[in-house]
């Protein structure tokens, strides 16, 4: 075990560092032991509707009472003891309960579907008749961690395998000089950590790659060797401890899966400075993406936005965009609920917007499924004066894009945006849904382990056929 991790720790601090033919000689060493397998590209259960997906993480939770799910009473109850006017209360994550609040947003309805949507996200809403919402989405979780841990991986505990990492097992990559599974990160990890999209017990070969949204988007991108000497007595010593390793009989899925990353890595050397140069891109693209924007966090999620769609041109599987730092930040508002959201949305809204209208008329969107979502939403009541609390009883999420029946809307909350009551669903059900949209049965993906096989939907989770193409 001593000379595995050692040979693992070499790997890590080495990944970076080898040229073409050190590569050549490290796999011929190997003679094909190192299986492939994990990064080629393998067949769905039926005819696939997307090839990719573009997760939009909304973290800390947005309000569905302030963006897509307009309710009128809240404004009629304005400044009542919700007790009183809504009746029993569930606990909330800091039971600082404060009166009824109504959105300090206008809603409108837009589009042929005559969707609801605020005046917080004016260019969304422009492709209202792209988005399928579902409003009866629920959580078994109130904590952001648990929270997070249970939208990406299917399960309130650390350590399973990301939804990313799932489809990266089930279908495999459509490119070779790319991961499957890439992360966006615009500055803030969420709760959770990289947990949220780590492999769990699949082969590491699934898990998510970090991109930092900076000109240096990977660590190591760069070989940091002054010659081929130098990297070929590194390679010398890799190949010494591969050759103990073997004949102390401890090669297995993880080894394998270092080898594989080893060689996606040495690839990426090339096609990921290609990836993050923007100077192809037009002047006008970069405008409606929001490059110009004053607000550091619209740059930043424009960068991501674009970047998601060069990734679904080089036929990445899955891409996940996290919330970006400086000056936009999680959905959290415990207080100052009018400036965080202003300020959220602010930061999403054109770039998102954009990312839709650049895949239409790219062709892409038929093939590309979209999702919008955070952990939880937030109570129809105020927490102190002028914030709202954790909500997982009701909250809204939308899908965009191939197999999605745009305009579509599908389950409801009370009349406080509070609780589901209709069409109530659970995260098992998005990511049955998503699967489905990909080719992938949730029911069959399955991963034999602790003596059970495991799967993303657990024992739960049905397609939402309701806002289906």
């Amino acid at each position: 075990m001593a000379n595995y991790i050692s040979r693992r720790h070499m790997l890590q601090r080495c990944s970076m560092g080898f040229g073409a033919v050190a590569l050549t000689a490290l796999l011929q060493e190997w003679n094909g032991r190192a299986s492939l397998a994990t990064t080629i590209e393998r067949q769905p259960h039926h005819a696939p509707r997307v090839r990719s997906v573009i997760f939009l993480y909304m973290d800390g939770g947005p309000s569905q009472v302030d963006t897509f799910d307009y309710k009128p009473l809240l404004e009629r109850f304005h400044g009542q003891d919700p007790r009183e006017a809504m009746g029993k209360l569930e606990p909330t994550q800091f039971n600082n309960i404060g009166r009824v609040m109504q959105s300090p947003w206008k809603f409108a309805r837009y589009g042929e579907s005559g969707n609801w949507v605020s005046d917080l996200l004016p260019k969304l809403r422009e492709h209202i008749d792209d988005l399928a919402f579902l409003k009866g989405m629920t959580s078994k979780f109130s904590e952001h961690t648990f929270g997070n841990y249970f939208l990406h991986t299917g399960s309130g505990l650390q350590g399973r395998p990301s939804m990313g990492a799932w489809v990266n097992y089930a279908l495999g990559s459509e490119n070779e000089n790319l991961p499957g599974y890439v992360v966006l990160n615009g500055g803030l990890i969420p709760p959770g950590g990289l947990d949220n999209f780590n492999s769990g017990f699949l082969p590491a070969t699934y898990q998510g790659s970090v991109f930092q949204s900076t000109a240096v988007p990977v660590a190591n991108i760069q070989p940091r060797e002054r010659d081929a000497v130098a990297q070929r007595r590194k390679l010398d010593l890799i190949r010494s401890l591969d050759q103990f390793s073997l004949r102390a009989g401890t090669a297995n899925d993880a080894l394998e899966s270092a080898i594989a990353n080893y060689e996606t890595a040495h690839r990426m050397q090339s096609s990921v400075p290609d990836l993050m140069d923007l100077s192809g891109e037009s002047p006008s693209t970069l405008a409606m993406y929001g490059f110009d924007d004053e607000w550091a966090g619209t740059r930043t999620y424009a960068r991501q936005c674009l970047l998601a769609r060069r990734l679904v041109e080089r036929g990445v599987r899955f891409i996940e965009l996290t919330c970006p730092g400086g000056n936009g930040d999680r959905w959290d508002q415990h207080s100052n609920l009018r400036d965080g959201h202003t300020k959220n949305c602010h930061t999403v809204d054109q770039p998102i917007a954009a990312l839709l209208t650049d895949l239409k008329e790219r062709g892409l969107l038929s093939e590309t499924l979209v999702v919008w979502a955070g952990e939880f939403g937030r109570t129809p009541f105020a927490q102190g004066s002028d914030g709202r609390d954790h909500n997982p009883y009701g909250f809204t999420v939308w899908l965009a894009g191939g197999g999605v029946r745009g305009g579509a809307s599908y389950g409801e909350t009370d009349e406080w945006g509070y609780k589901a009551i209709d069409g109530k669903l659970e995260i098992h059900d998005l990511h049955a849904t998503m699967l489905h949209l990909l080719g992938v049965d949730h029911e069959r993906s399955t991963y034999r382990f602790g003596g059970r096989d495991m799967r993303l939907t657990d024992v739960h989770g049905h397609v939402v056929q309701e806002i289906l193409a």
